[in-house]
């Protein structure tokens, strides 16, 4: 059973057409014959059929049936839920457990949604590929030879593959969007705040947001209208009023809309395919009504390092607490407490967490804190000051998820630095705390996924998904959207 949506998923489970039970089990047959893939980290099978059969006996007894009801999701191993690992797809937490929900694994349960299990992705959240995983790289469901990206690959490939219908993801520099580009899924990052981080394991904590992953933009609003909100165990959460965002994004007309075209998103770098898929379909949004309008953003050219200074300054101190004294791995080779920490942390952590860890130590040691982290501050704050401008002439911004399509396995782990100009396009709105969403755009001449981003104003997460809706429905209804 493959369903085109949720709406249409919940109407049958309504109508006792089918139960919850037959439709798990459906799910968790898919993911058995996936597992080369490698896409999940644990499979909550007897859990999940449990949770199957209470939502059955609740429709039965005629109770009322959440937003979410019988929903299959998969969860990002970052993402805390009681009772079961949370490894970060990390050797250092290999034998952890959650002692607590995450407050939006909360919020999704109270709403009737199954959780199948928690997905790979990279260490500890870095990276742009799934390979950077104590369990090993996922493969994307388009091209077995190449990756989903990064970090929330898994979360991505898991929808793409018809493993869950929807996934939860964490985006810190694009970590949702553009695995969503590279697996042909809409993924959305909301402004920063919107959603609480209570219970998700911190990389870079003043970039991190929790995003979802989905086939479409109704059921992208549907899941981020159950978790977004005040939260009292995260003091970062916004208190800002939540919408109806299905009616929000719905009520979005294209016809009038003002769409800025930032001219660094289309470098002559820019992979040829990348860019005419992502022009024709701004074309469409123009001929549709919308008035494409070139703008600037200062300063592009220094987001990937005033990202990377950032976060790995962040990571740096969020990191510290993993040393094998209190939880997790602890290195056999440990005669006193100096080598319990260094064994522990160089046996536990994979190469991309320490070099991370080292140049976040780096940036912020005396005699560079200055040099480095409040230069990129500044850099910060450039940014904002340049988003705020161009939404005084915009409604959104518009460009590529990434400046070229899903690339082959270890392809660029020799090439860190290359590795991380994947996320050149997604980088900026997390710099400003921005709203954005990666939505499917088209194909390469090779069968690959195209995404096209969308940015939107602070807590403009209806409006930037209405627009993604409008460039996926016109893009259905020309029959050019290939099946999986």
């Amino acid at each position: 059973m493959i369903f085109s949506s949720y709406k249409h998923l919940r109407n049958k489970l309504l109508e006792r057409e089918i139960t919850c039970e037959s439709v798990v089990r459906d799910y968790l047959g898919r993911i058995q014959q996936n597992r080369h893939r490698n896409v999940y980290i644990a499979v909550f099978e007897k859990e999940a059929l449990e949770r199957a059969r209470e939502l059955d006996r609740k429709l039965e007894n005629g109770e009322r049936p959440g937003r979410l009801f019988g929903l299959p999701m998969a969860i990002k191993d970052n993402i805390a839920i009681e009772g079961f690992g949370l490894t970060c797809a990390s050797a250092i937490l290999s034998n952890y457990t959650a002692v607590y929900h995450a407050t939006v694994v909360d919020r999704l349960l109270a709403e009737d949604a199954v959780f199948l299990g928690k997905v790979n992705m990279d260490e500890f959240a870095m990276g742009s590929s799934n390979e950077n995983s104590a369990f090993g790289p996922v493969l994307n469901p388009f091209d077995e030879k190449r990756v989903p990206g990064g970090s929330s690959g898994g979360s991505a490939a898991s929808v793409a593959g018809d493993l869950a219908m929807a996934a939860l993801g964490s985006d810190t520099g694009g970590s949702v969007r553009q695995p969503a580009g590279f697996c042909n899924v809409v993924g959305l990052k909301p402004t920063y705040g919107r959603v609480s981080r209570y219970g998700l394991v911190a990389f870079g904590s003043s970039f991190d947001q929790i995003g979802v992953l989905a086939g479409n933009c109704d059921d992208a609003a549907l899941v981020l209208g159950v978790i977004a909100g005040k939260d009292q165990f995260d003091t970062t959460s916004s208190g800002h009023a939540v919408p109806d965002y299905p009616a929000e994004m719905k009520s979005v007309s294209v016809d009038g809309l003002k769409i800025g075209v930032p001219r660094e998103y289309f470098p002559e770098t820019l992979h040829g395919t990348v860019a005419s898929v992502v022009k024709k379909r701004l074309d469409e949004l123009q001929e549709a009504g919308a008035e494409l309008v070139d703008i600037t953003l200062p300063g592009s050219d220094y987001a990937i390092a005033a990202y990377y200074i950032l976060t790995t300054a962040e990571a740096s101190s969020n990191l510290a607490r993993f040393d094998g004294a209190r939880y997790g791995y602890r290195s056999e080779k440990a005669d006193n407490l100096s080598e319990m920490y260094v064994n522990s942390r160089t046996e536990g952590f994979g190469s991309e967490v320490k070099r991370r860890i080292m140049l976040g130590t780096y940036v912020l040691s005396a005699g560079y804190y200055d040099t480095y982290y409040k230069k990129a501050q500044q850099v910060r704050r450039v940014f904002l000051n340049s988003y705020k401008e161009a939404f005084d002439r915009v409604d959104v911004i518009a460009g590529p998820t990434s400046p070229f399509p899903p690339f082959g396995i270890g392809d660029k782990t020799e090439d860190p630095l290359e590795m991380y100009l994947a996320d050149v396009f997604t980088v900026p709105a997390s710099i400003a705390g921005m709203p954005a969403v990666s939505v499917p755009a088209g194909f390469d001449d090779t069968g690959l996924p195209v995404g096209l981003q969308l940015i939107g104003d602070f807590f403009r997460e209806g409006t930037i998904l209405g627009v993604a809706r409008s460039i996926q429905e016109a893009w259905q209804n020309q029959g050019e959207l290939q099946e999986k």
